[in-house]
């Protein structure tokens, strides 16, 4: 099964937010949050035991129940097992991410690419989400922004480990589709070279964006096409510039990446074009990208978020892009 055909529609909600990040979400906030993208008719919802501790998994699994399970779309990730024993959220070594969930959950994350561990994560998941199943697994995070020179090893352990596992209740028919979730382009193109075992669709944050799309564009978009390897992009406001906010990967954008939002913004001005609807529908564009996961805390940013998807953008905004160099001369965009 292809992840195009699975996936309900272009614009899926990612809740990484909704785990505490960069900021205390209050319960009911997070919950109306939940509830606008449902009734916006979002219906596929991705989320991480990695998102405060399992805490996004919680927020999501207690709306979600309201809901016929067979009316929307889920997935959640392994790679992390999340224990009862506490530790000090402030303390983690989250490679270069430091400090993201430190308002979530305070209980102990074990990095676990295993085949055991997989089988358990997902077993934690399942009751933290408050359903029977999921439809599709992500492998979390095997890259460099959290293990630096290490990360090939833990690659291996997840390819010997949860790839097999996930290969294995795919051809079960346990989940419908698995593949790896990471803000890097390498560990994908490492995957899409293995013969064995061989993944439905990949979730990459960041790399497929405004801001950030030449490296993918080289060799990941088009071998992932030729393998019929669907793209699901995360992080398509790379971490919140391109919707107003002021933070890209994660941290506090610097000043290169805040002059060239500027460009951006005042190009989009000139067209009467909103920054949000061109981040959303370039990521889009490409033919190897089924959907896009942007992430909200407010009920209000989901219907940003629709409305940014079906906005009219005019082809001279895109060349206008290209001839200041803010775009790549080979990306696609969107047909006007």
């Amino acid at each position: 099964m292809t992840i195009k055909s699975l996936l309900p529609g272009a614009l899926g909600f990612g809740t990484a937010p909704l785990g505490n990040m960069f900021r205390d979400i209050p319960d009911e906030e997070a919950a109306a949050t939940v509830q606008a993208a449902w009734d916006q008719g979002i219906r596929y919802f991705d989320t991480a035991p990695f998102y405060g501790a399992g805490l996004s998994e919680i927020r999501l699994g207690d709306v979600l129940s309201q809901h016929p399970r067979d009316e929307y779309v889920l997935s959640t990730k392994v790679g992390r097992v999340i224990l009862d024993e506490i530790e000090d959220t402030t303390a983690r070594d989250l490679g270069e991410k430091g400090g993201l969930f430190e308002h979530g959950r305070p209980n102990k994350m074990v990095n676990d690419y295993t085949a055991d561990a997989t089988l358990r994560s997902i077993e934690d998941s399942l009751k933290r989400l408050k359903t029977d199943r999921l439809d599709i697994v992500w492998v979390h995070d095997v890259a460099q922004d959290f293990y630096g020179d290490e990360w090939l090893a833990a690659y291996e352990t997840a390819r010997t480990g949860a790839f097999r596992v996930l290969q294995k209740l795919r051809d079960e028919g346990v989940i419908k589709a698995w593949g790896l979730g990471v803000n890097r382009v390498e560990p994908l193109e490492l995957t899409l070279d293995l013969d064995e075992p061989k993944p439905d669709a990949f979730l990459l944050a960041g790399r497929y964006t405004l801001l950030d799309h030449d490296r993918a564009l080289q060799r990941l978009l088009p071998a992932a096409s030729e393998q019929n390897v669907d793209i699901v992009v995360g992080g398509p406001y790379s971490s919140g510039i391109l919707a107003g906010g002021t933070h890209f990967e994660y941290q506090k954008a610097p000043a290169a990446i805040i002059d060239k939002v500027e460009r951006i913004k005042a190009i989009a001005g000139r067209h009467g074009v909103s920054v949000k609807a061109a981040a959303l529908q370039f990521s889009l564009a490409h033919p190897a990208t089924a959907a896009a996961i942007p992430g909200a805390t407010k009920p209000s940013r989901i219907a940003e978020d629709v409305a940014a998807l079906g906005e009219t953008v005019p082809a001279a905004f895109w060349t206008a892009l290209r001839e200041e160099k803010l775009i790549a001369d080979s990306a696609p965009v969107p047909a006007a």
